[in-house]
């Protein structure tokens, strides 16, 4: 069996109230749905709602933090942005063909140019930060 990878600690910060930690729980599982929905359709990001699930869960609850952690198709993500900002090669190549198709469907679609031409443009930036992120080492 495989070893689990160690979960790192949560840094020291104020303690929660109750009130505030239910919230932030709540917001880390709407997050994971998010994510889960983001893995099956196409144009929904995916690592972006793991990494809020994450932080909220690490805040919230050990425990959905640790699984999150461990799971095998939310971990990596998970561990790769804790080690330094990583993002796979792999990710950058889905959220690049994902982005490009959005901008096609954008300037086709029956909307004003203005909004398709800035919602392009927010994406080439958002691809520029993205491929200039690390990748992990392998």
């Amino acid at each position: 069996m495989a070893e689990l990878p160690d979960i790192p600690p949560v840094p020291a910060l104020r303690p929660l109230s109750t009130a505030m930690r239910w919230l932030l729980h709540a917001f880390a599982v709407l997050c994971l749905v998010l994510a889960v929905i983001g893995v099956i359709l196409p144009g929904m990001p995916t690592t972006v709602f793991i990494l809020m699930a994450g932080w909220a869960a690490a805040r919230s609850s050990p425990r959905l933090h640790a699984w999150l952690w461990r799971h095998r198709l939310f971990g990596p993500m998970l561990r790769n942005w804790a080690n330094g900002g990583c993002v796979s090669r792999r990710a950058k190549w889905s959220a690049s063909v994902v982005m490009a198709l959005s901008a096609v469907i954008l300037m086709l679609a029956p909307m004003p140019r203005w909004v398709a031409i800035g919602a392009t443009l927010t994406m080439a930036c958002v691809l520029c930060w993205l491929w200039l992120r690390p990748e992990p080492e392998s």
